[in-house]
């Protein structure tokens, strides 16, 4: 063989190593880099698991079901990245009966939460965007996500009706995100009001879930990703029996309300485990 392109197989294995080691070393001491490296890692994982579980999830059709494999596809994520779940008040899902789940919305971490709370037969209702996004939006439609257009009002008030004989019929469990895009402030942003006219139209209870801030781990505006602990607090199922659209505005206030106190009490916890762990210094 040629002496010189035996050098330039060496010269170009070494510079792969090179370029190897010093990613290794701008992991480890980067914290942008780190972040940016756990971010793509995550939407490849995403990616992976749908498009391996979709030809799994055709074989049944478009089912409900099929949820169970996204669960347990998401699930091995907190383990990845060192997050230590904790749920409390997840009895209060233990019913028989259809019910919408309402939650805050952060990042795209919330995946991770909602795999750990939701229960079987729930679907969420998700933007009509993800449908189009490769095998991701096709194993999604497998598992029976409902796509709303939020660009258009009348198609989303259709999807809502549509979904509210839906529930009833079929003892469906629905989540939304009432905020209706990610939200990484110190507290939430106002509530859209779908997913309490769904409720009041299928006249079923609504139970909200809060996820604490995840500002000690995980924050896209500072570029930080680290392992860290999350909580997941159920709140108690609110009626809507009885109740009809009139009453939808004073219902998302209401909920929006017992939600913000919660986030606000688990954000001012998280200070004080900080505060307890970095005490400031005495003085001299």
């Amino acid at each position: 063989s040629c002496p010189g392109s035996t050098m330039e197989a060496v010269l170009l294995q070494g510079l792969l190593l090179l370029l190897l080691f010093a990613a290794l070393l701008l992991y480890q001491h980067n914290a942008t880099f780190n972040y940016f490296c756990k971010v793509a890692f995550f939407n490849c994982w995403v990616v992976a698991m749908a498009t391996l579980l979709s030809p799994l999830a055709a074989l049944r059709g478009r089912s409900v079901e099929n949820m169970k494999l996204l669960r347990a596809a998401i699930r091995p994520l907190k383990h990845l990245y060192g997050i230590k779940m904790q749920v409390w008040g997840s009895e209060h899902l233990n019913t028989e009966e259809p019910y919408v789940i309402v939650c805050n919305h952060q990042a795209s971490l919330d995946l991770m939460g909602m795999v750990e709370v939701i229960p079987d037969r729930c679907v969420p209702i998700a933007k009509k965007e993800l449908m189009y996004m490769g095998t991701v939006g096709w194993a999604c439609w497998l598992s029976g996500i409902i796509f709303i257009d939020r660009h258009k009002r009348g198609d989303a008030i259709g999807v809502i009706s549509q979904t509210a004989k839906t529930i009833r019929r079929e003892n469906l469990r629905v989540l939304i995100f009432p905020e209706g895009t990610r939200n990484q402030d110190k507290s939430m942003l106002p509530f859209k009001r779908g997913a309490f006219h769904l409720a009041v139209q299928a006249q079923v209870p609504i139970f909200p879930i809060v996820i604490s801030p995840y500002w000690d781990f995980f924050s896209s505006k500072d570029k930080k990703f680290t392992s860290g602990t999350c909580t997941i607090q159920v709140l108690p199922k609110i009626e809507t029996q009885g109740l009809s659209l009139k009453d939808v505005p004073e219902l998302t206030e209401t909920v929006r309300k017992a939600m913000v106190d919660v986030f606000s009490e688990m954000a001012a916890n998280q200070q004080g485990d900080q505060r307890a762990e970095h005490p400031p210094l005495p003085c001299c």
